[in-house]
């Protein structure tokens, strides 16, 4: 029950992930994609360590520093890199590469450094959500191959699936809110000097401070609040898998929200991403 509770948790983190994209189309012109990722941890790390602090939930005695700093690192790394993989190479590449590798990544780090086997369950679910994934945004944007772009896109989905390793063990051994407060906050200070690179004129205006909260408090914390409880009960490389619901709901949101339209292709990403996650939710073995 608490293993099923916790995969509920990281699907609707992802959820709240996916609504990101159709909230970045409402900030004015003149946002850079770098700028809007740093203000979104700089609004949720502010706003978890508000709670945290509020709630008497920040104790630092006997706090593992070292896994606190490589969880803050990867997750202050995955915004510029994704974003710059994104600007480089294109939407279609950008996304396919940076969501898409997280998932073997995420596995690749749990055999090496937990000695955890994956099932075949996993294996199969995993590459269903990646073809998805792929078919999805095969035929979004431009496309350029460009080596760095790509590079950068694998930097990214290794950041992600590190975060998602580390919290796990962080969130065992402590409050999953004072983790999460800690890590966003020691992320938002790194990714403090974009503040001063790329023009912020835009967060005074009605829209973009909407977007801001939106973004900050319910895209990055909530959302990683609730990935975090998540991960108490799921390994991480099952939920890097189901946190591919995030592509899943974004493209859902804007043929609905956002008056979009998908190809015959698209829709069969959108299928085999549901095949996917809901073999990886049924399945009563999800590692080995």
């Amino acid at each position: 029950m608490k293993g099923k509770f916790s995969t509920f948790l990281v699907l609707l983190a992802a959820i709240l992930w996916g609504t990101k994209g159709s909230a970045q189309t409402f900030t004015p012109e003149n946002a850079h994609p770098i700028a809007v990722g740093t203000m979104r941890l700089a609004v949720g790390g502010g706003s978890l360590l508000f709670v945290a602090l509020l709630l008497g939930q920040v104790n630092l005695k006997n706090w593992p520093i070292k896994a606190t700093i490589l969880a803050s690192l990867s997750m202050a790394f995955y915004q510029p890199m994704f974003f710059s993989a994104v600007h480089i190479t294109g939407v279609a590449i950008g996304t396919v590469i940076a969501i898409g590798s997280a998932p073997i990544l995420a596995g690749v780090l749990e055999r090496v450094f937990l000695k955890r086997r994956l099932s075949k369950v996993w294996w199969y679910s995993t590459f269903l959500s990646i073809l998805g994934c792929t078919l999805l945004f095969i035929n979004t944007g431009s496309v350029q191959v460009n080596p760095y772009g790509i590079l950068m896109a694998l930097g990214a989905g290794l950041s992600f699936a590190s975060y998602a390793m580390v919290s796990e063990k962080l969130v065992k051994e402590h409050s999953s809110l004072s983790v999460i407060a800690i890590v966003f906050t020691l992320s938002a200070f790194l990714l403090l000097p974009f503040l001063f690179v790329y023009d912020m004129s835009w967060v005074t205006e009605a829209r973009g401070l909407m977007v801001s909260l939106h973004l900050g408090i319910i895209a990055t914390g909530l959302a990683y609040f609730l990935f975090a409880r998540g991960l108490i009960h799921t390994p991480s490389s099952t939920a890097v898998t189901l946190s591919l619901a995030e592509p899943l709901t974004a493209a859902l949101l804007g043929v609905f929200l956002v008056g979009e339209r998908l190809e015959l292709l698209s829709w069969m990403g959108i299928s085999l991403l549901l095949v996917g996650i809901t073999m990886l939710i049924v399945s009563p073995k999800r590692s080995a």
